[in-house]
This record gives C-alpha cells, structure tokens and sequence, in this order.
C-alpha cells in the first residue's frame, strides 16, 4: 500500500477481450448503424429480462428520447428529484416542459416516491424517481398514479442491481427506465445509454426518437415511389450509437455481475472499517430481498458546512480522488436564476449535499487501496 499516491474516484474497466471485441468491430463493413447495435440491445433485453431494449449515444439522450416517449410537451410538468446529475430534469425542459423537484428520503437519499406521489397534479405527465448511488428506488408509492403518468426510472448509477429479486430495468419496474454507460458507470460503452421497456409504443417511440424522427415503418409511399422512400412522423434527433460502442458494451455484459459484486465487496470493506468513525454516517443500505448497484461510496461528514470542505480538500491533499454527488439541481445558476426554481423546498436534500463527499469506488481498486483511503479520510476529518 502506497499513501499519497493519486487514485481516482473512478475508472474503467477493460480488458484484453473488450480491446479484442472493439477491433473486430473496426473491421467489420458497417460500424455504425450496422448489427452489433441490435445484439447489444438483445443482450441487455435478456440480462434484464426486459421485453425492449433500446440503445442510445448517451446516456442523457436515453432520458431524452423517454421524456419524448412519454408525450411530455410545453405545459407539462416532469417531477423528478434534486439529487441527480442535471440531465435527469434537462431532458424535460429540452421538451418545453416544466420540471418540478420532489425532497428525498432521509433514510435512502432517493426520491420520497410517496411525496412525488401525493404531488402529481393535472400537470404532471410524468415522474423521474433516480437510484441514486446504485439502491434501486422504491417505486411501489407511484402505483396508485400510474394511470395518470409515466414512471421514467433513471437508473444510471443501476445497472446490475436487483430490486425484491429482479433485475433493474425488467417487468414490474418504471415505464421505462434508463441506464448509462459512461466509463464511471458498471459498464461502459466510451459513452453511451440505454432504455428499457415492457411497453410496444414506448419502445416504438423511443426508437424512432434516436433517428430524427425518420423511419420506413408503417409509411405510405405514392406509386412513383420506391424501396428508397422514408418519412420523417415526428422530430427526433441524431442519438445513434454506433457498432463499435456497442461491441464494448457486449464485451463488458459478459462481466456485470462481476463488477457489481466486486462493487459490494468493496463497499463492505469500507463499511467494516469506518464502522465505529463517529465523524461520519454511511450510506443507506439495499433491502435484504435486493442488491445495490453500488455506482458510488457515498459518506456523510457530521457537521457538514467547513468539515465537509475540510475533509473534501485533505483529501484531494492527499490524492484521493472524491467528489460530491450532486448539487441539488434547483441550486444550479439555470434553474435557480433563469428557471427562478424555489430553494426552500427540499430540506432534505440541503441536509444530505450538506455533508456528502463520494469516495473511490471502482473495481480495479484493491482492499489495501480501500485502507488507504479510510487512513486518508480519518486524517482529512476535523478532530
């Protein structure tokens, strides 16, 4: 073990076969819009047990593409949670529509679905509840509003995880949900994201979503037209991923539960250590009957305010890499200033971004780098 050498808060994964899976991909006649999208998308169908499965470019333009298969439009309201990465509102507004944040539960920093819930009025056309860190979010609360609105789960930090003994993303979940495959996620594409669904005119949606708009599906030529002939039904965008991403993505499929579970390990490792740290709480643990995804370390320094950016810049001091995860996006200069989104909202959400510092979490990472960081992070606390 080596004490102040940097280590990052994340990293990728990939090995020889992910390297071997990318050249061949090269090699092949079409490396984009070719057959290697449509084999990553069956292979994430059947991980997941999802009946759809539709890849994207990015991981924001899968919610996009959701937040549009949903029919949200100008004067629709999107209520999601504070503590996200700002795509996860972004992708309402980017369809004129309204976003709304719901405070989080104290107990598992995810979105108070029961709260989203009770919020949904004849505005609301759809909810966007966040696994935050990797636990899957308790979707059982919007069960009484599904008849009014769609349940986009974003589950970027899940991929890999089990809520009450099925996978994240498969049959009894969200209308959709959404993962991503940025190289600090489970897997990685380089970039890339994905969405799944039970739903034939979601998945439908979605697809046509990812190609401007455009498609050769249930069109009506005119006799002078051919085979060459397409429509353009709606406004879609350029959100392709291509064969090449998607060979990585399928090469690295092969190793998830790998990954998750050396995820856990580590949190466990973290968890047995700092046990007795009273400066610190942890993180919120999966139910019995799941299994956290464990994207993020997250750890709470008591106090929070100085001791957090005490702790925060002692560590990076020491070259631990650590981040906070997130600002509350309606403390963002867009939605604060321009957006005029209330502050005073979320009491929860302020108390948690409080104090939060993510640690190193990735499953290169060793048990001695684990220490290490634990040593690094008791010397940063304030005493």
């Amino acid at each position: 073990m080596t004490r102040g050498a940097p280590l990052p808060y994340a990293r990728q994964d990939i090995d020889e076969a992910d390297v071997a899976a990318v050249v061949e991909a090269l090699r092949d006649p079409f490396i984009t819009q070719g057959p290697r999208v449509e084999s990553f998308e069956r292979a994430v169908a059947a991980r997941t047990g999802a009946k759809h499965c539709v890849a994207f470019s990015s991981g924001t333009a899968a919610l996009h593409a959701a937040i549009f298969a949903a029919d949200v439009g100008p004067g629709d309201e999107v209520i999601s949670s504070p503590i996200t990465f700002a795509a996860s509102t972004n992708a309402a507004l980017y369809q004129g529509a309204t976003p709304r944040f719901v405070d989080i539960d104290p107990a598992t920093w995810n979105l108070d679905t029961a709260a989203a819930a009770a919020a949904v009025n004849e505005r609301t056309k759809a909810i966007v509840p966040v696994s935050f860190t990797g636990l899957p979010v308790d979707l059982a609360p919007l069960d009484g509003v599904r008849d009014r609105v769609v349940v986009i789960e974003d589950a970027a930090h899940a991929l890999g995880a089990h809520r009450h003994g099925g996978p994240v993303g498969g049959p009894g979940g969200a209308d959709i949900t959404c993962f991503s495959l940025h190289p600090a996620k489970t897997i990685t594409a380089g970039e890339g994201g994905l969405a799944t669904t039970e739903d034939d005119e979601l998945a439908r949606r979605l697809r046509i979503f990812r190609t401007h708009g455009i498609t050769k599906q249930d069109i009506h030529p005119s006799a002078d037209e051919g085979a060459w002939y397409y429509e353009m039904q709606e406004l879609g965008f350029n959100y392709r991923i291509t064969d090449v991403m998607c060979a990585l993505g399928e090469s690295q499929l092969t190793r998830l539960d790998e990954f998750v579970d050396r995820r856990n390990a580590l949190a466990a490792r973290y968890r047995e250590l700092l046990a007795d740290e009273p400066r610190i709480t942890l993180p919120p643990e999966a139910p019995e009957d799941s299994r956290h995804g464990r994207h993020l370390f997250v750890v709470h320094v008591e106090g929070g305010g100085a001791a957090r950016r005490a702790t925060f810049e002692g560590l990076q001091e020491r070259g631990v890499g650590c981040q906070v995860h997130y600002v509350p996006v309606y403390r963002l200069p867009y939605y604060r200033d321009r957006l005029g989104v209330p502050q005073e909202d979320c009491p929860h959400a302020e108390a948690y971004y409080w104090g939060a510092i993510s640690l190193p979490l990735f499953p290169l990472m060793t048990d001695d780098d684990v220490l290490r960081v634990v040593l690094d992070l008791k010397d940063s606390l304030p005493a």
